[in-house]
């Protein structure tokens, strides 16, 4: 029989709100255990969130599971479509598809840093990925996907602080069948997925998966004539599963994905979508759009970001290579009233990828496709575990260990494009006291070099024409190596203290070391020059803003030809103890409730982009060099203390899970850009008073109250720090079978995931970076309040011909949220709702099928993040009048969501 599940999360408001998660309950495949099978009945699902099989419903953790039936239904072909059935994530892609981000409970890792890995952690078939993006690619046939909520690490090989994404694909079974399907859609989409299962021996029996997807991109690169966002890949998995005895079963896994596509493009934001940007159609309104505009950005880049038109520079490019590949060989054997599960796995991933990096049209910043332009992970992991029972069958226990070992390459080719020098100059001159100058023509934007900064004219003209000549400089090849090896143990042991009370008890020792090694090429000889010359005249009050601006233009991101040939290294150690205990009582067979705490951990590591060394304004001579600096570049662990209390409720025709949570995280791990560097800040509040140091006092007002001292008045004592995020709410689920053939799955998430007020940047009480001053007491990025979900589905039996119908739809809707991690308010993204929809026939005993389907059904545009365009910012002086301070003289873009997709899709199995 085949694993069907039944939708199902929770949400009081079907009419409402229309919105809510899928789930799914059904009977056994074959290819699972005898445990399994004799477990579940008509409205279960076996899981092994707690490393053995249960039955959902007894599991005693926030866990998830959506089946291969739900996923087919709503279609998923990544991650990223577990958005529409569970409302406590959030998947997202910005930058890069290699390092996109899992949110539960509103707590992901930000940014494209691979330095830094993910709070949800992704289980491909019980083998981790070190990175969660990973999990964007092709997936194949699944079983089923389970989302667990909270700190993990007593159950895993990998720890988790945030929650966890186990995939479990189809495995070989003992009968021949072969399937496959046949997808057309629009934007010349087009998806072929098929397998076949063949048994090779009385024992042996082994499967093979593939999937080829092409589709046209939904961007429009106006500049280049192509298209952008596209998707051009396949994937094939190969297995064997050899079960020699009832005791033994070996299961061997190889895969391999490969990806050509260009990906990702970003439009800029406008007013027609966000009220605090300014006027951007009006250039003489702000200085940046005129500056742009004189170079030759077309005015239409400002006017409809959903228009999907990008002008992109000439002769730059999003392409990108991508190959990920590995295998693994899980072992099960029964000794006895023991079993050990060995899992050892080896992957390989790598991805090319070339970027407009500053998405106009004119050429400020850009990687070049090749090999200059990567990351690449290689890595080795073995768990091995032993579960069993003690003391006539009073303790359920298991013990296991963990290790592993990676190997990170970094390689950066980040260089300043061929209209970088005039675009800087011009960005000087445009706005302030020297704008009556402003000449986009001429050397260094100046129509005229009169004596305005006294004795020191030439020196500053000198380096506005050095400025000017910078063009197609900087990085020739940074290279980041990075080793990680990390091992574990833990146990997890279930004492059934009385018929229906147990006590669960889990612990974890993880010990961590990362070792970094970078080499540094550069020939921006503009930056050490201006350096040079330059910073002797900061000391001038008159001087020191037109100083600070030619040198960090001229140094932006630290690219220096001072760092030319030049290598640093460092290491770093830490272990942590993390653990859980969980109380559950059945007071019926029906009826589960439960109180959790859980303590969760996350490594710290390198940032891996030298930008974060020091500010552009500070020689490396100056401080000793750059190995004396690589201090800057290390961030803490992140751990978080969960508590959570819950029910779940089951019976044939109707679920229901309640929980309640609060999670305080404390060192926080923040990636982003603060208008010099970007850096990865640690969060955490101070339980002493700063007096409103650590915030901005405007209120988005007025530039005259902004609080610009906070980068240096916000610090306590490190005795005096604590936790500075916290994630509390409530999450219901239910799933519903009011009549054969039919079934609803309803869902909420309620998560106030906030900063505390007193923040400092680090477990030192070190102040907050000032670009984070509106953090304090908001509502972190991509974390909506308020998520609901909703789900239907309808197999009617057509008659006595054997055929069926299918009607299914699910929807999630959320509130709005703020998609930047510095909260700045143009990056609010106002809340929506989301629909999917299924419809069509099958034949008998579902040999074939005809669907016609679409996702984001109603084409709602919305954002997935905002953020500050390179570079352009605007100054200060008139004529720059754009409302709303902090940020109202920055230009802001956005990686867009996917627009509405449909087609029709032909399958056959036998």
């Amino acid at each position: 029989m085949r694993l069907r599940l039944m939708s199902a999360c929770a949400v009081p408001a079907l009419v409402m709100a229309l919105a809510a998660p899928a789930y799914a309950q059904e009977a056994a495949t074959p290819s699972q255990d005898t445990a399994e099978r004799s477990a579940q009945s008509d409205n279960e699902i076996i899981v092994t969130a707690q490393g053995r099989a249960q039955a959902l419903a007894d599991v005693p953790l926030a866990v998830s599971a959506v089946s291969s039936e739900t996923l087919q239904q709503t279609g998923a072909n990544d991650i990223r479509a577990l958005n529409q059935v569970a409302p406590s994530l959030l998947v997202s892609s910005t930058g890069s598809e290699a390092n996109g981000s899992a949110r539960i409970r509103g707590i992901g890792t930000v940014g494209d840093n691979p330095g830094l890995e993910s709070s949800v952690a992704v289980f491909i078939d019980g083998v981790y990925r070190s990175r969660s993006g990973i999990g964007l690619s092709e997936l194949g046939d699944l079983e089923r996907i389970e989302v667990l909520r909270g700190p993990q690490g007593t159950l895993f090989g990998r720890n988790a602080s945030a929650g966890l994404i186990n995939i479990v694909s189809k495995m070989p079974e003992a009968n021949f069948s072969v399937g496959g399907e046949a997808t057309y859609g629009n934007y010349n989409a087009l998806r072929l997925q098929g397998y076949v299962n063949v048994p090779l021996s009385a024992h042996l029996s082994g499967r093979l998966d593939g999937v080829y997807m092409k589709r046209d991109g939904f961007y429009t690169d106006v500049t280049n004539k192509r298209d952008v966002n596209n998707r051009d890949r396949y994937f094939v998995r190969g297995q064997l599963l050899f079960e020699p005895s009832s005791d033994v079963r070996v299961r061997v896994i190889g895969d391999y994905t490969h990806r050509n596509e260009e990906c990702c493009g970003a439009t800029y934001v406008t007013s027609t979508i966000n009220p605090y940007i300014g006027n951007l159609n009006d250039p003489a309104s702000n200085n940046i759009v005129r500056v742009l505009r004189d170079l030759g950005q077309p005015m239409a880049a400002f006017s409809d970001p959903y228009s999907r038109n990008l002008y992109v520079s000439s002769g730059r490019s999003y392409g990108g290579i991508t190959e990920d590949w590995g295998g693994s060989v899980q072992v099960d054997w029964n000794l006895g009233d023991v079993k050990l599960t060995s899992i050892t796995g080896y992957r390989n991933y790598f991805a090319s990828q070339g970027a407009d990096t500053d998405y106009s049209a004119v050429d400020i910043l850009y990687r070049a496709p090749n090999a200059n332009s990567s990351r690449a992970f290689e890595t080795f992991s073995q768990e091995l575990r032993l579960n069993g029972t003690a003391f006539g069958e009073k303790l359920d226990w298991l013990v296991g260990g963990y290790y592993a070992n990676e190997d990170l390459t970094l390689v950066d080719n980040l260089r300043f494009g061929s209209q970088y020098g005039r675009f800087a100059t011009c960005r000087i001159v445009s706005g302030g006291g020297l704008a009556a100058l402003y000449s986009p023509t001429s050397a260094g934007c100046l129509a005229a070099r009169p004596a305005l900064f006294g004795a020191a004219s030439p020196l500053i003209y000198a380096g506005f024409d050095r400025l000017d000549g910078i063009n197609d400089r900087g990085t020739t090849r940074d290279l980041f190596k990075q080793n990680s090896r990390n091992w574990a143990l833990f146990t997890h042991n279930i004492f059934h203290v009385t018929t229906g009370l147990d006590l669960t008890v889990g612990l974890r020792y993880t010990n961590e070391r990362k070792r970094l090694n970078a080499t540094f090429g550069n020939d921006n000889t503009a930056c050490v020059a201006n350096q040079s010359s330059l910073l002797p005249l900061r000391s001038v009050a008159s001087l020191t803003g037109v100083v600070d601006a030619i040198i960090g233009l001229s140094c932006q991101g630290n690219s220096t030809s001072e760092l030319n040939g030049v290598s640093i290294r460092d290491t770093r150690k830490e272990d942590q103890f993390t653990g859980t205990a969980i109380l559950s009582y059945k007071p019926t067979d029906d009826l589960l409730l439960y109180g959790s705490y859980s303590r969760g951990y996350k490594a710290g590591g390198f940032n891996l982009d030298k930008s974060a060394l020091k500010a552009p304004i500070v020689t490396f001579a100056s401080v000793g060099g750059a190995q004396a600096l690589t201090s800057a570049l290390q961030f803490a662990p992140e751990t978080n203390d969960a508590f959570e209390i819950g029910l779940k409720y089951s019976t044939r025709k109707f679920s229901l899970n309640v929980s309640a949570f609060r999670q305080q995280f404390k060192n926080f791990q923040l990636n982003t850009f603060n208008g010099t560097v970007f850096l990865v800040q640690n969060i955490n509040g101070c339980t002493a008073g700063l007096d409103g140091g650590d915030r901005d006092q405007s209120k988005f007002t007025t530039a005259s109250n902004y609080n610009a001292a906070a980068a240096t008045t916000g610090a306590c004592s490190a005795s005096n720090t604590s936790y500075g995020v916290v994630s509390q709410g409530v999450e219901l689920e239910a799933s519903l079978v009011p009549a054969r053939d039919f079934r609803v799955g309803l869902g909420l998430t309620y998560a106030d995931t906030h900063y505390r007020n007193q923040l400092v940047g680090s477990d030192t009480g070190a102040p907050l970076d000032q670009a984070l001053r509106l953090l304090p007491g908001q509502q972190l990025s991509n974390a909506p309040k308020v998520v609901t979900t909703a789900s239907v589905a309808w197999t009617p039996q057509l008659g006595n011909s054997g055929l069926s119908g299918l009607i299914y739809f699910d929807t999630r809707m959320t509130s709005d949220y703020n998609t930047g991690s510095d909260l700045f308010p143009q990056k609010i993204q106002d809340g929506y709702a989301l629909v999917n929809g299924r419809i069509g026939i099958r034949g008998k005993d579902e040999r074939w099928a005809i669907e016609l389907w679409a996702q984001n059904l109603l084409n709602q545009n919305y954002t997935q993040v905002v953020f500050n365009s390179p570079f352009q910012e605007g100054a200060t002086g008139a004529p720059f009048t754009d409302p709303q301070y902090p940020g109202g003289r920055q230009l802001f873009s956005a990686y867009l969501a996917e627009p509405r997709t449909y087609g029709i899709t032909l399958r056959t199995r036998f």
